[in-house]
């Protein structure tokens, strides 16, 4: 046979063109039927994905076309799969709309209801689901003669509930707002306090977070929101330990809770970075302190109802913390009969350690109800919408969602971004992608799973590289991240999945659609509710020139904000220090003076048109108040706050590109100067005042109460 692919492991040389022939019809024709493309455009025209690329894709799919003829006969027998199926492995309903489906005239339809219930269907002259079909995540049964076929149905809302006023809020970092109370880094008593006045004083109506979920264990700890462990549990290591009903009964835990003190003041009075693995050092000797301690009857009942909840998932998460704490956190190198969650050897271990496994549940309990003692204030305090959690794009290969989720996860790819006019050499994230074959199968139980959970305790929830619903960069281990392509997800489905989960937690959705977005993606989420994200240095008119785009032409469906986690400060931009800052750390794809001289453009720019729309005296400079007025000026529903722009703290939380070079994710709140400040400090602040009387029309009286949403599919 004549091979095509080196079926060596890809290693990180790109191929040469030159010996880099074009993939043979048979490949392309296979990569299309599974969802692959075979082409993309980094902005310079059409570049081919190499026979490589697809073939180790496809592989990652579990199909096997390392050559012309295995591609081919792989072909036919998908092609013979497909025309002997009924039915797909999803059908998506939306409620209030008929929906058609292609089935022979002597079919027999009935619809099992996730409820226990069931619909028999009957037809005249072709096959309709009605369109009062109960919401829900059913079960579609055909048979036709001697053949017999069965598929997920999902009935969804046609949109996600909507927030029913435009309101401000505050973005943060939760690690990085301290009180005299943290433990060295911020934490979830703090998140509750920082709800109740930023509502309750200021009339905020909302307070979006970084990710709190699970992070990988072990020393040095990867400090990343955005690659856990497990995107369904929260991180202990944002418990406030004095907020556990026990903490009062143990002496010795108490006196941990002074020792706590030091770390806090090393970072807000020696200029420390957050040292996450201390915290989780010294909370960790508290939690096993406070676990022997008993609960009372009412607490344990509310244990064991959380338990029953969370099922499978839970038991997966603390048997793997479980195994961790003896193999170490890489699952990929522990003993074989311990690397899947359904081998024998697994329950084996897990019987020998029943005390651990025990332990770790009831960290995750912990952490429930603390996420909803935040949420609770955060709406007791008036906010229209409260807490908004973010839910990262991915998990880390070696952490707990990885192991117990392996079936539906694709081995041997990395998610990232293909190039683009920012970033030349692409992006691999190092996350490991769904399989959309293997989630359709399981009728995207995960993928619901996951969005409940992320929902349950919040007013809104926002996802991460919201375009991942649509087609995700897939980059082989090993490959340079140019050496990616798309790969194909139903949207129509995971559209559906989300409005429905959204639909029964009664939050808004909002989705991260920065960067590289396919044409009608934007136009598809804000069909279904999902408000986008709008960022003021990017929001320009690329059709006239790139000129700035006037307030009253900005969509309404957004967040908008000045920056984010992953961008410069607003002061960092007002000064150009962002620029020094990149220059210093090699950073700069053009020569220095280039780089400010378009950083200097752009600032001014943008003092034109606040001077155009009388949020700027003319001549002045460029302000953070005048900024955020801009922002209320656009239609948009809701305006975030970046919480450092209170202080104006010009150090980004995020640099990227760099590691160890730049403290990313370590940074606390601080001024101008770089001195940490404290919530109170925060709230105290000239500029905390300013910029919530420049926003004060956005929000609800002081203390005030506004409903939440509007219904689903209600003009707004």
């Amino acid at each position: 046979m004549a091979a095509y692919l080196d079926r060596e492991q890809p290693g990180t040389e790109q191929v040469p063109a030159e010996d880099n022939p074009p993939a043979p019809p048979e490949l392309l024709a296979l990569a299309h039927a599974y969802g692959v493309d075979t082409s993309y455009d980094a902005g310079a025209g059409p570049v081919q994905v190499s026979p490589r690329t697809l073939s180790t894709v496809l592989a990652a799919l579990g199909v096997d076309a390392g050559t012309p003829e295995l591609a081919a006969a792989a072909l036919e027998r998908h092609r013979t799969e497909q025309a002997r199926r009924l039915l797909p492995p999803a059908v998506v309903a939306w409620q209030g709309r008929r929906t058609a489906l292609d089935l022979p005239a002597d079919a027999e339809v009935r619809v099992e209801l996730e409820d226990g219930g069931s619909w028999e269907l009957t037809h005249e002259h072709s096959w309709w689901l009605p369109e009062d079909l109960p919401l829900g995540r059913h079960t579609l049964h055909v048979t036709a003669g001697q053949r017999a076929g069965r598929a997920a149905l999902i009935v969804a809302p046609p949109r996600i509930p909507e927030p029913q006023q435009r309101s401000w809020g505050f973005l943060a970092q939760l690690y990085s707002v301290l009180s005299e109370q943290s433990w060295g880094m911020g934490d979830l008593a703090d998140l509750a306090e920082l709800a109740q006045w930023a509502g309750a004083r200021l009339g905020a109506g909302f307070l979006q977070i970084n990710p709190l979920h699970a992070g990988m264990p072990g020393t040095p700890s990867d400090p990343s929101p955005y690659r856990p462990s497990s995107r369904r549990f929260a991180d202990p290591v944002h418990l406030r330990i004095e907020a556990i009903p026990e903490y009062t009964r143990h002496d010795e835990v108490r006196d941990l809770a002074r020792r706590a003190r030091l770390l806090r003041e090393e970072v807000l009075e020696h200029d420390a970075l957050i040292d996450r693995d201390s915290v989780r050092a010294l909370k960790q000797q508290a939690l096993e302190l406070l676990h022997t301690v008993p609960r009372g009857v009412g607490r344990e009942a509310a244990y064991r109802a959380f338990v029953r909840r969370e099922g499978e998932w839970l038991e997966r998460y603390a048997v793997w913390n479980a195994l961790a704490e003896v193999h170490g956190a890489a699952w990929h190198s522990w003993p074989k009969g311990l690397r899947h969650p359904s081998n024998p050897q697994v329950a084996a271990e897990k019987a020998a350690l029943t005390d651990r496994v025990e332990f770790h549940r009831w960290l995750a309990w912990l952490v429930d109800e603390q996420l909803r003692a935040a949420q609770r204030a955060a709406t007791d305090a008036g906010m229209p919408i409260g807490l908004i959690h973010d839910l990262a794009v991915g998990v880390h290969p070696d952490g707990a969602d990885a192991w117990a989720l392996q079936d539906v996860l694709a081995t041997g790819i990395s998610t990232g971004a293909p190039p683009d006019a920012f970033n030349a050499h692409g992006q691999d994230w190092g996350l490991p992608p769904w399989r959309p074959d293997a989630l359709a199968e399981t009728g995207y139980a995960p993928f619901a799973e996951l969005l409940g959970a992320a929902a349950r305790h919040a007013g809104a929830i926002r996802i991460d590289h919201v375009m991942g619903l649509f087609r995700l960069w897939w980059v082989p281990v090993g490959a340079r991240p140019t050496e990616g392509t798309y790969v194909r997800y139903d949207a129509e489905a995971m559209l559906a999945v989300l409005a429905l989960e959204a639909h029964r937690a009664g939050t808004a959705v909002i989705g991260e659609d920065l960067g590289t977005v396919e044409p009608g993606v934007r136009e598809r989420l804000a069909e279904h509710g999902v408000l986008g994200t709008s960022v003021l240095w990017f929001e320009r008119d690329w059709h006239a020139g790139g000129t700035v785009l006037p307030p009253e032409r900005w969509r309404a469906g957004c967040l908008a904000t000045l920056t984010t986690h992953d961008l410069p400060s607003t002061a960092a931009r007002l000064t150009g220090d962002h620029v020094a800052l990149r220059h210093q750390l090699g950073l700069l794809a053009r020569p220095l003076a280039e780089e400010q001289h378009a950083a200097a453009t752009e600032l001014a720019d943008w003092q034109r048109e606040l001077v155009r729309l009388g949020l700027l005296a003319d001549g002045a400079p460029v302000t953070i108040e005048a900024l955020y007025a801009y922002l209320r000026a656009t239609p948009a529903r809701l305006v975030g706050v970046w919480l450092p722009d209170t202080v104006s703290d010009p150090r980004p939380q995020n640099l990227p590109g760099t590691w160890d070079q730049y403290p990313n994710w370590r940074l606390p709140v601080a001024d101008t100067t770089g001195t940490p400040r404290t919530l109170d400090r925060i709230a105290a602040a000239p500029g905390t005042a300013t910029l919530a009387a420049t926003l004060a029309p956005l929000g609800v009286p002081a203390g005030g109460h506004a409903d939440r949403r509007t219904p689903p599919g209600d003009p707004v």
